[in-house]
């Protein structure tokens, strides 16, 4: 089995913040088109797809913003645990601007913070397992401090959805790419980071159009 690889604070904390601007460069580019759209005299004819244009893109920054304060920051939540009913509002804003739909079972409870940070950078894999839509389902069970995360996405050929692992997940997750972990990789890699923190094995599987994330307590 390959080492695990451990990034400096100075790197992590880079490579998380590249990937916070990768995610937010296009919707505040548009929000900028729009802007520059809505005084330009010449584009009169275009002011009301430029409304439409702004408004989208401050939807997607805000979503995309206020999940990375949960899933990547400190967030403002006081103490050292999270709100779950916290977790389920942030991640439905999010799920808004994606394909698959949310379907959130967890019961309202305290749950600690770095448990919490995993479960909202498990579920942005499963996000990405459905690309083209489907569910994502997300559960939480257990006693506290003890507590097992369950996430399963599922899609329909039908509609032309598709289900997949997304690229070398599974080997980021674990700590050890063969090629190393950089800006693009950080996020699975950061959620094995957060699996390791808590102490908990992360199952990652992929049966036909079901794909499944788990966190379990060693």
């Amino acid at each position: 089995m390959a080492d695990i690889i451990n990034l400096s604070a100075n790197d992590l904390a880079s490579m998380l913040c590249s990937r916070v601007c990768h995610d937010l460069i296009n919707p505040v580019g548009a929000i900028g088109n729009g802007l520059q759209a809505l005084t330009d005299p010449a584009q009169v004819e275009m002011r009301d797809i430029a409304q439409d244009l702004i408004a989208n893109a401050s939807k997607q920054a805000l979503a995309k913003l206020e999940y990375a304060r949960l899933a990547y920051g400190a967030s403002s939540t006081a103490g050292t645990q999270f709100d779950t009913r916290e977790c389920e509002r942030v991640a439905n804003v999010f799920f808004e601007i994606v394909k698959p739909e949310l379907e959130w079972q967890i019961t309202p409870v305290m749950i600690a913070k770095n448990r919490g940070k995993l479960l909202m950078n498990m579920l942005l894999i499963a996000a990405e397992s459905v690309p083209r839509g489907g569910k994502v389902t997300v559960a939480l069970s257990g006693e506290p401090d003890k507590e097992m995360i369950s996430i399963v996405s599922t899609s329909d050929p039908e509609q032309k959805q598709k289900t997949l692992i997304p690229n070398g997940v599974e080997e980021l997750v674990a700590g050890n790419p063969e090629e190393g972990v950089d800006a693009r990789g950080i996020q699975p890699f950061y959620t094995g980071v957060l699996a390791r923190l808590v102490d908990m094995d992360v199952a990652i599987k992929l049966d036909g159009t079901t794909f499944s994330i788990v966190a379990t307590p060693k």
